[in-house]
């Protein structure tokens, strides 16, 4: 019989509610790491992927325990799209777990939190400190990511448009309501949707990341996307203003990414569509809960590769 695969992904942030293994939320991973050693057929190999900081929690604690107890080896990595020249910044916690005689090719990682990608490229040196970037490293990685551009499905307006008409149909409130037939993408203009209405900028404006074509980076997009403008994810400039700050907003034209760009940006192929039956909001919901392909691939790659 061939060998059993894992793919356990864990899809709530339980370190950011305080409650670790205390969420309800977590119950059936904990039960599922629980019955790995009574399995008379075990997987031979286990992916596990959460948010950054659970690597401190006590569900991380037993993770591992229960790994090490059923003999497998594991390494540990926190990785960005941004590293892999994405303008997308997603940090992520993965676990990439073999159980023995199975083995990493970087094998004098085994047990460690990695934080650089070369690993999955290239022999690495142990000694290197590649973890611990600084303020130059940092602003490097950044530039050798594409432009946003890059990324983009829509045409920016001329600057000449009106901004207030435009955004007129695009809801009033940071819990943003539409009808159903503003969930349909074929029944209006294309941009008129994803315009953020001048209400909300005055309202939460200070709050909001506003990135432009040309930047290098954007923040994580999460399932609430489109619902609410706060914390969810950046607002790309559609109009290029004097000077890029928080005074001229509503001159700067902000929109939300489209799903196909958000889905652009998470590195997923072209051909890539949602069913015509799931909503815009329910498309937002899903990306937000998505994995970055330019990140879990090599992962899987280096994972499956036999030392």
């Amino acid at each position: 019989m061939r060998p059993m695969h894992g793919f356990f992904p864990l899809p709530v942030n339980l370190t950011r509610d305080k409650k670790d293994t205390g969420d309800a939320r977590a119950f059936s991973f904990l039960q599922i790491l629980e019955l790995i050693p009574f399995l008379l057929q075990p997987p031979s190999m286990l992916f596990v992927e959460n948010v950054v900081g659970f690597e401190t929690s006590d569900t991380h604690a037993k993770l591992i325990e229960i790994l090490e107890k059923t003999n497998f080896i594991t390494q540990e990595f926190i990785l960005s799209p941004l590293q892999f020249g994405i303008p997308y910044s997603r940090p992520r916690y993965f676990c990439l777990a073999k159980r023995k005689p199975s083995s990493f090719g970087n094998e004098f990682l085994n047990r460690q939190l990695i934080q650089s990608p070369k690993p999955l490229f290239e022999p690495f040196n142990v000694d290197s400190k590649e973890d611990d970037l600084s303020l130059e490293d940092r602003h490097n990685l950044l530039q050798s990511c594409q432009p946003i551009e890059k990324f983009l499905v829509l045409k920016n307006p001329s600057n000449d448009t009106d901004v207030e008409s435009a955004a007129s149909t695009t809801g009033v409130s940071n819990d943003i309501s539409r009808t159903s037939g503003e969930d349909n993408e074929n029944e209006y203009d294309p941009l008129d949707k994803y315009y953020v209405h001048p209400s909300l900028l005055e309202r939460w404006g200070s709050a909001m990341d506003v990135v432009y074509p040309d930047s290098k980076r954007c923040c994580c997009f999460t399932k609430s996307y489109y619902r609410y403008v706060k914390g969810t994810g950046s607002l790309l400039a559609t109009v290029q203003p004097m000077k890029r700050d928080k005074t001229s907003l509503k001159e700067q034209r902000l929109r939300y990414f489209t799903p196909r760009e958000v889905a652009n940006l998470h590195s997923f192929p072209e051909d890539f569509e949602f069913p015509e039956h799931v909503s815009l909001k329910q498309r937002y919901a899903l990306l937000g809960n998505s994995l970055s392909i330019s990140v879990v691939a090599p992962l899987l790659h280096y994972l499956f590769t036999e030392a």
